[in-house]
């Protein structure tokens, strides 16, 4: 077998396991499975991720980072916070849950699963707050680009905002009627920016 790097394999377990998860579901996602997915021997991933919990921690962290990079892909932070919040959340929408119904429950699942298993409790309390820090982090950015204040505190206005954009996911899941989820998308994302009510930092500019 060809020697790969640490980084390198380490990043090609979670992409396996990240497809195990979309197709089996947490309860079927084995070590044993993983390894196979990956095409590698069972005491090599035992090497990089001794327990399924760690894994399933990179996991969560590597999906986290996906959101990140998608938010700081799809909006020009330049153009200001209402700005933001409207691009982000529409190409938030149209890549990670139009186009991501597997991924969505593989995350729905790590919640519950971490939530359940004893020892676990602050993962399930990082994949939330990691979400929040991002999305807080990321408005903060597109604000001060434009030099702009927000109405409320930014980690009120990601946790609102994560919280909001979880509860439209799960009726998208349960239903994913297009027309519906398109309206509800448009309304809280006006609820969402009056909370914001973006404006000029007083004194900037002149």
């Amino acid at each position: 077998m060809a020697y790969v790097k640490a980084s390198e394999r380490r990043g090609q377990i979670v992409t396996a396991t990240r497809a195990v998860l979309e197709r089996d579901g947490v309860a079927g996602t084995t070590l044993r499975a993983v390894a196979a997915e990956a095409d590698i021997p069972l005491g090599t991933l035992h090497y990089v991720f001794p327990s399924r919990d760690l894994l399933l921690t990179a996991v969560t962290e590597d999906i986290a980072g996906d959101v990140a990079a998608l938010l700081g892909a799809v909006v020009d932070l330049g153009g200001g916070l209402e700005q933001a919040i409207r691009g982000g959340l529409a190409g938030y929408w149209e890549q990670m849950v139009v186009g991501g119904r597997g991924l969505l429950l593989v995350q729905y699942e790590l919640l519950t699963h971490a939530l359940r298993t004893p020892g676990m409790e602050n993962l399930a309390r990082w994949q939330v707050d990691g979400y929040t820090s991002v999305v807080g982090a990321w408005c903060r950015q597109a604000a001060e680009a434009a030099g702009e204040t927000c109405a409320v505190p930014y980690d009120t206005l990601a946790r609102v905002m994560v919280a909001n954009v979880n509860g439209l996911i799960l009726q998208y899941l349960s239903d994913p009627d297009p027309d519906r989820s398109s309206a509800d998308l448009a309304a809280m994302t006006e609820m969402l920016v009056h909370l914001a009510s973006p404006r000029p930092v007083e004194g900037a500019g002149s």
